[in-house]
């Protein structure tokens, strides 16, 4: 046992160091916070719903609150119930089948409502459109308030966009 301590004594510690996040994320999220302050009492709560798209804006919402970025420092974070939301976050291609609960989504949330179709599928339809299977975007089935462009936007445009939404 003695040598393995004496192993790791003698190689010491060989990772990376932490890197800092980008100064831009820092610019728009002290940016957001004072928003967030100032409209909805310090915190910003989403309530995020998948209505049919391939995971990659999923990845980028679950990477915009990893450590790295970490959007909860800002006072934004995820709730379970929309019940407990200010803004409901739609990703993908809203599809038949999730037409009817992302209504009952949207009609559970309470007023005031503040809607963001996230990514290019939801907020445009993406390369599906309106078809036997799709509604197409966001629009086509509850009023949106803002749309981030990308396929898939990543966490600083992510962050961008909710800024504009909350100076509006």
């Amino acid at each position: 046992m003695f040598h393995i301590y004496n192993k790791i004594r003698r190689t010491g510690c060989v990772t990376e160091p932490f890197p800092m996040p980008d100064a831009p994320v820092v610019e728009l999220g002290a940016a957001c916070q004072k928003e967030i302050a100032a409209h909805f009492s310090g915190s910003l709560a989403i309530r995020m719903i998948d209505t049919g798209s391939c995971n990659g804006c999923e990845l980028e919402m679950h990477a915009a609150n990893n450590s790295f970025y970490d959007i909860e420092r800002f006072g934004i974070h995820f709730v379970a119930s929309p019940r407990h939301a200010d803004l409901l976050l739609v990703t993908g291609v809203v599809s038949r089948h999730m037409q009817e609960a992302l209504k009952r989504t949207y009609a559970a949330i309470p007023a005031p409502k503040l809607v963001v179709a996230m990514g290019d599928c939801a907020g445009y339809g993406g390369e599906f459109g309106i078809s036997y299977a799709s509604c197409g975007s966001v629009s086509n089935v509850i009023p949106v308030d803002a749309i981030i462009p990308g396929c898939p936007p990543t966490p600083t445009v992510l962050l961008q966009g909710l800024l504009q939404l909350l100076r509006q």
